[in-house]
């Protein structure tokens, strides 16, 4: 499972309510009615921005640390837990390909009595790895 840790800042609104940026992802930005909707609409908000990338095979860029982070205003940051396999599956394209491969004969036996789902695990792998490439960039 692919899961990815990102920095936010959180803004208390005079009006009311939160906003949000994530500052590694330019233009990420949400609010939400109470701290609950914003976590939420953070979370929802990075997860598009990513997914967007990785669908136009654009660079992912690498999450600074929480110390990094610096609040302008009177707010907050924390971090963002983000689960792009969930998102993924949930809205991401659904178009696919066929690919035709080669593996040794023992590790087809092995994955198949274990009962691995093949177009799923190497989805997750090749998701994982192009995310840790654009990461070293």
């Amino acid at each position: 499972m692919m899961k990815l840790v990102y920095p936010a800042k959180f803004y208390y609104e005079k009006e009311g309510g939160y906003s949000v940026e994530v500052p590694d992802l330019i233009g990420c930005v949400t609010q939400g009615e109470t701290l609950e909707e914003a976590i939420e609409m953070a979370q929802d908000a990075a997860l598009g921005w990513l997914l967007t990338a990785i669908e136009e095979e654009e660079e992912i860029p690498k999450p600074s640390t929480i110390e990094e982070i610096k609040i302008e205003k009177e707010g907050f940051k924390s971090l963002l837990l983000l689960n792009i396999d969930e998102y993924t599956e949930k809205y991401g394209s659904k178009k696919s390909i066929k690919k035709t491969l080669t593996i040794p004969q023992w590790l087809n036996k092995r994955a198949e009595k274990l009962g691995i789902n093949f177009s799923q695990a190497l989805q997750e792998i090749l998701l994982s790895k192009i995310v840790k490439m654009g990461q070293k960039k």
